[in-house]
């Protein structure tokens, strides 16, 4: 008779004070409500005193980014990651998708609802990009504070 041994397995946590910076979201609707109030729970806790057009700001592009990367970076099941980094003069929020392709300006339409995520982006960020990620690419947005 062969003699299993079980690896003993240790798990380190480093202590962590108020929420998470980082959000694993399901690719559906109802998860860009859920990106807001993660924007508005990292205010709280990092920058009480942020000013309400600040905040407002950072939820918006959130929002966008997270509904672009439902809309056209995830299929049923698949999740998405979204990371915040709160700081006095700017704050940047990552959004992770599996899918490599690029966000891409949609046709001008003054009847089309959708389309206007990246105007946005350009209009409140300092800064926005997109960056390979391991499986997938990384949209991220740096908001300055007024």
């Amino acid at each position: 008779m062969i003699k299993q041994r079980r690896a003993a397995m240790s798990v380190c946590f480093a202590p962590v004070d108020g929420p998470p910076p980082v959000l694993l979201l399901v690719g559906e609707a109802t998860s860009a409500s859920i990106a807001r109030k993660f924007v508005r729970e990292h205010f709280q806790y990092e920058l009480p005193d942020a000013s309400a057009e600040y905040i407002d700001a950072v939820e918006l592009v959130t929002c966008e980014l997270v509904t672009n990367a439902i809309r056209y970076g995830t299929t049923p099941g698949h999740l998405l990651r979204v990371e915040i980094g709160v700081q006095d003069t700017r704050t940047r929020v990552e959004v992770e998708d599996p899918v490599r392709r690029r966000p891409q300006p949609g046709p001008e339409s003054h009847e089309n609802e959708g389309g206007r995520g990246l105007i946005i982006l350009d209009a409140l960020c300092a800064d926005w990009g997109v960056t390979d990620a391991q499986s997938g690419k990384k949209v991220w947005a740096e908001v300055t504070a007024p």
